[in-house]
Formats: structure tokens, sequence, C-alpha cells
């Protein structure tokens, strides 16, 4: 199996997906905007794409949808609460589904929040000694978090870190919709100006080309990440004076933030 990531190279920065199966040739795109790109890439690595996966329904999603459908014949699948808003979707996806593809196996996960019917996708290794990789669309990103303007709901998008998220193990690489890392970097040390490992990572991208950035783990995210850093004690004390001195929840401390980026 191997992952492909293009970035697109639009304003809002997308990553697309192809991930192929080199035994059987067949390959699957995930969230294709730039129908070009994805086409090219499964010409030049011999696979044939068989399916589409959209995580949500924003455009910048699923634009290139009826592009690659009518050149493969590929089908559409996403969450069953979209089936009837994106066109031509040929299947219902629900939680904990096994999405299998020649060698691919992927896991479906249900993650509202960003929006009501958000799915991510884990791409299951075929051994133990190897990471899982984890598709999040507009869940979680690289230092950062899904805003919840358009169509979601930031308690959905708190649950979905404490009960999908959590859980994930640390090698797990991180595969997001969007390249924001360098602009989420700059806020997790707002939020942390003492993060070490966020101010190296930082220094590691500022000069790189756009869409280039490094595969991240979940384990990385997990030291600089602020919403994945509620109880920690750096991101308690700038959050605090924001609560009248009390004592925030996990969940209060999650919007918060969230209100804060949306804000910076």
């Amino acid at each position: 199996m191997k992952v492909i990531r293009h970035y697109v190279g639009n304003d809002l920065r997308n990553f697309n997906y192809v991930v192929g199966c080199d035994r059987t040739g067949q390959a699957i795109v995930i969230d294709p905007f730039d129908h070009r790109a994805v086409l090219q890439i499964a010409v030049e690595m011999g696979w044939q794409i068989k399916l589409i996966l959209n995580t949500h329904e924003h455009y910048d999603h699923i634009e290139g949808n009826p592009f690659v459908q009518q050149v493969t014949g590929a089908e559409i699948w996403a969450h069953r609460g979209i089936a009837s808003v994106i066109p031509n979707v040929a299947k219902g996806l629900v939680a904990n589904e096994i999405i299998e593809l020649g060698d691919i196996r992927l896991k479906v996960f249900f993650t509202p929040g960003h929006t009501a019917a958000h799915v991510c996708f884990l791409l299951l290794p075929p051994t133990d000694k190897e990471a899982a990789c984890f598709f999040s669309g507009d869940t979680l990103f690289n230092a950062s978090a899904g805003n919840c303007r358009n169509g979601g709901n930031v308690d959905d998008l708190y649950h979905t870190f404490v009960s999908v998220i959590g859980p994930l193990a640390d090698n797990t690489l991180l595969y997001p919709g969007h390249d924001y890392l360098l602009n989420n970097l700059n806020f997790a040390l707002e939020c942390d100006p003492s993060n070490l490992l966020a101010q190296r990572l930082k220094e590691q991208i500022c000069h790189l080309q756009a869409g280039t950035v490094p595969v991240m783990t979940l384990g990385d995210e997990r030291a600089y990440n602020p919403f994945l850093r509620l109880g920690e004690a750096k991101i308690l004390e700038k959050m605090r004076p924001r609560f009248a001195g009390h004592s925030p929840r996990p969940s209060q401390v999650f919007a918060r933030l969230g209100e804060l980026r949306d804000n910076w």
C-alpha cells in the first residue's frame, strides 16, 4: 500500500490523497479537489481508481468528484447523513465500517463537529510493526482543530477528540485536509510560548515550499497541539483568566480555544 499526498495550492491549501494497492493496482481517492492531479497520480502509479471517499460535504472536499467519476467510473461513498447532499453517492457509510479494496483496509470513524456528518478514515496497517494513517478531513489539523462555523457544533467536536482521536496510537500518521501547519504553530506558540517542539518545527518548516510540510504523528500532535493538551498547566495558565478565576472543564477550555483561534 502507498499513500500519495497531493497539495492543491489553492487559497484553502487543500490536501488530496490517493491510497493505492500495488498488488491489485486498485486505488481510493479521498476528498478530491484537483481532479486532474489525482487522475495523473493514478496513471503514473499504474492504479485504477475504484472508490471516491468524502469526509464531509464542503465544496473543497467534493469538487473533483464528478470529474474523477466520469473518467474512472469510481463509486462515491460518504456518511449516510449526507448521502443525499453530495451528488451521486452510491453508499452511505456508518461508524466502524471497514472499507476493503485489494490490500487496503480503511476503518470509518463518525467524527461530528466540523459538520454534523463528518467522517474520518483510519488506514489499518498490514502488520503490528507498521503505523496506521489517519485521514482527518477538517476535524483535526496539525497543531489545531477544525472550526465549527459552517454547520458544526463545538460540543460534538470536543467529544470526537475525546472518544475517537484520544484512543488512537501515538505512532499514527496524521493526514489532514489542509496545510495550515505554520499558521497553527503560531497560534500554538501564542498559547504556550515555551513549547520547544513547536518552536523547532516552526523553524524547520518556515522556509519550506507550501504543501511540503512533514507528515507528523499523533504523538507529535499531543506534544504541541493545544486542543490535545487541555489539562496541561501551560494551557490552563493561558486560559484561566478567561474563566474569571474558576477552574474550567476540559470541554470549556476546548470551546474557548476554538473561539480564540477563530478570532486570532
